[in-house]
């Protein structure tokens, strides 16, 4: 799932990164490299700590979203990839049956866009549960 964050910098301090669909996750770096490297490790905890508080995950938002916001008006947008699959820990293997021309095009949509097979029916099956238990 890619969130977009905000990155702020000062003259003298290190880069901060908030994420604006994440409520009270954020981080830093003395990089802009490490802060966007350290943001991914925070949401994942984030994430972590809702699942095991099962918490719904909140879904990102867009960009266009959130850029009127003023809290973020002199910060630059990027968008970090979190890989669901690797939540809660506990992995358990499944068997499932699925049409062979979905399981191609879900194949190919994780490929191009640098995801796992489990990434992505883990993803869509967070954003089917997010959407349908408002």
């Amino acid at each position: 799932m890619r969130y977009p964050v905000v990155v702020h910098k000062d003259p003298d301090s290190d880069y901060g990164v908030t994420v604006p669909d994440v409520p009270g996750c954020f981080s830093a770096g003395e990089t802009l490299d490490e802060a966007l490297t350290q943001v991914v490790e925070a949401i994942e905890g984030h994430l972590e700590g809702l699942l095991m508080d099962e918490e719904p995950i909140p879904l990102p938002k867009s960009i266009e979203f959130h850029r009127n916001n003023p809290d973020y008006e002199d910060g630059v947008w990027a968008l970090v990839m979190v890989d669901l699959s690797k939540l809660s820990g506990k992995i358990r293997r499944v068997n499932i049956t699925l049409p062979e021309r979905l399981l191609s095009l879900m194949d190919n949509y994780a490929a191009q866009h640098g995801e796992t097979r489990s990434g992505l029916i883990t993803q869509a099956a967070i954003e089917y549960l997010a959407r349908h238990s408002e």
